[in-house]
Formats: C-alpha cells, sequence, structure tokens
C-alpha cells in the first residue's frame, strides 16, 4: 500500500459514499486518489476515484471525475475500463471494475522489457480501443504505460480524466514525458495525437525505455514549459529483435509533425500482419 499522510487519504473502512468503503488505497493523486473499495449494493470489490480528504472541497476536481464518469458511461469496450455509477452527494466518486493482473508499468519495472510478440498483441488491444474511443468522439490524450493494465493476454486502458473532443489543446495538459508535441504547445490535438501515444508506449514496452527521456515521478500537468518534450525519439529501425514494419510503423506514429503519422488502421494493419492476422479488428 502506498504511504501517505492522513490527512490526503481515506483509512480502510472508511466510506467514500454510503454503501462504498474502503479496502486499500491504490494510487494517491494530487487531487484524486484511487481505492481499492467494497459496494455494499453491488456486492462487489470496485475500483472507486474520489477527492483526497485534504482536497474536499476541490471544484476542479469534482468537475474532472464526474467529467470522466460522462465519458465512460458511453463506452462500452472490452479493452477500456467498465463504468459501473458515479456517486454525486455528498463528494463525486467514481465507481468503476475491478480490473485483475498488473499495470504494464509494473511489468515494464520487473521485466524491463516484452516479448515482440505481447508487444503486438498490447498494439493490437490499444489500436482497437483508441480506434473506438475517436469513433464515439473522444482523444484519450493520456496513454502511457500506467494508465494500461495487462492480465492473461488481455489489456484495457483505465484513466479517462483528461479525454476530450479534438481541438485545440491547453499547454502541456498530460503528463510529462508522454506528451506529443502538439499537446506540449497547447496546438490543434487530433486523432494523430493518441496515434503519438500508442507509439510511445510500444516502444517502451520494446526498448524498456520511454521514447522521450523524462524524470522519474514525474505526473499529470499542465502549463509545463512546452519547449522541454520537442525532440526526436530514437529509432527502431536498426533493433533486429523487431519485425521491420513494426519498427517502421512506431517510429512513423513518433514524427514531430501530426500530419505524417499514420492513420490508426494502418497501425493495426501492420501489427496483426507480424502476427499472421489476416481479420484486423475495427479501429477506423
Amino acid at each position: 500500500m502506498t504511504t501517505a499522510t492522513a490527512t490526503a487519504v481515506h483509512s480502510p473502512q472508511q466510506q467514500l459514499a454510503p454503501g462504498v468503503s474502503v479496502l486499500e488505497l491504490l494510487h494517491e493523486g494530487h487531487r484524486i486518489n484511487v481505492y481499492d473499495a467494497w459496494s455494499t449494493d453491488r456486492g462487489c470489490r470496485v475500483v472507486a476515484k474520489a477527492l483526497r480528504p485534504d482536497h474536499a472541497g476541490d471544484l476542479k476536481g469534482a468537475r474532472q471525475l464526474r467529467a470522466e464518469g460522462r465519458v465512460l458511461r458511453s463506452l462500452n469496450h472490452p479493452h477500456i475500463v467498465r463504468w459501473y455509477e458515479t456517486i454525486r452527494e455528498p463528494s463525486p466518486v467514481l465507481l468503476l471494475e475491478t480490473i485483475s493482473g498488473f499495470t504494464l508499468s509494473a511489468l515494464l519495472e520487473e521485466h524491463e522489457r516484452l516479448p515482440i510478440r505481447d508487444v503486438l498483441h498490447l498494439g493490437l488491444h490499444l489500436t482497437s480501443a483508441v480506434g473506438y474511443l475517436h469513433r464515439q468522439g473522444w482523444l484519450h490524450l493520456d496513454l502511457k504505460p500506467s494508465n494500461v493494465v495487462a492480465d492473461a493476454g488481455r489489456a484495457k486502458l483505465i484513466d479517462l480524466s483528461i479525454a476530450r473532443r479534438p481541438g485545440r489543446g491547453v499547454p502541456g495538459a498530460g503528463t510529462r514525458g508522454y506528451l506529443a508535441p502538439e499537446q506540449s504547445l497547447g496546438h490543434q490535438l487530433s486523432a494523430a495525437t493518441d496515434v503519438w501515444g500508442i507509439g510511445g508506449v510500444l516502444y517502451e514496452s520494446i526498448v524498456g525505455e520511454p521514447a522521450v527521456p523524462h524524470e522519474s515521478g514525474t505526473s499529470t500537468a499542465t502549463g509545463q514549459r512546452p519547449g522541454h518534450l520537442i525532440a526526436v525519439p530514437a529509432t527502431l529501425k536498426t533493433r533486429r529483435r523487431v519485425p521491420p514494419d513494426v519498427a517502421q510503423m512506431i517510429d512513423a506514429s513518433l514524427r514531430l509533425d501530426p500530419a505524417q503519422r499514420p492513420a490508426i488502421i494502418d497501425f493495426a494493419t501492420v501489427l496483426a500482419a507480424a502476427l499472421g492476422i489476416n481479420q484486423v479488428p475495427h479501429v477506423r
């Protein structure tokens, strides 16, 4: 369990809302904490996202929870975390399904990198989930290893807290080290922004290091100094264990100019071909 000050987290057995009690802290955030919790009404464990006790009156955090709930409520996809309920009173609490397995960041911390075949399957799951998001009119904008949970060969996207419609972004809104250049600068955000995110996750899964080096322990930030992430990632094309077409596609997804990045359907087609799969999941 993550160590934290008493005022920053709810204690085990403490109620987040009527019928929802804390079992364990999963993640302590700047405004919002994530808990393993028990729902009496549902008779099962749930993942609960709630404001930190020392941020009980945080209007921005409350809006963020309600907004994420509205997005997730409209979605139904096997590779995206499932929404159960948004409790509004006395303070917003978001209830989500409990997912078995480990975050990709935890797997990479333990194993450093993944087998290529696992990376290819991961890529297919991500392109399927993100392609679905795009068809619903949303961008994820925070694709990174800690927002992917993997178990028994299946990956799921979690944390849609900054998902939004395409359009001009806020400079630096997202996570340091995982921002597409246009995200860092507050330029126009589009499907290509998430293509960068998918490429970055696959790159790190293959290499064991982020495509764009960043300080460890950094978290979601808004308004960070925009110039420091505008760097060309090292290419994968010289790595012998990566199928050439896959390496070329990942490298293309990390191009600085979003107009030069591949479409998600093309990304998925190359990944499927490398696995010998003829039918590509619908990701347009």
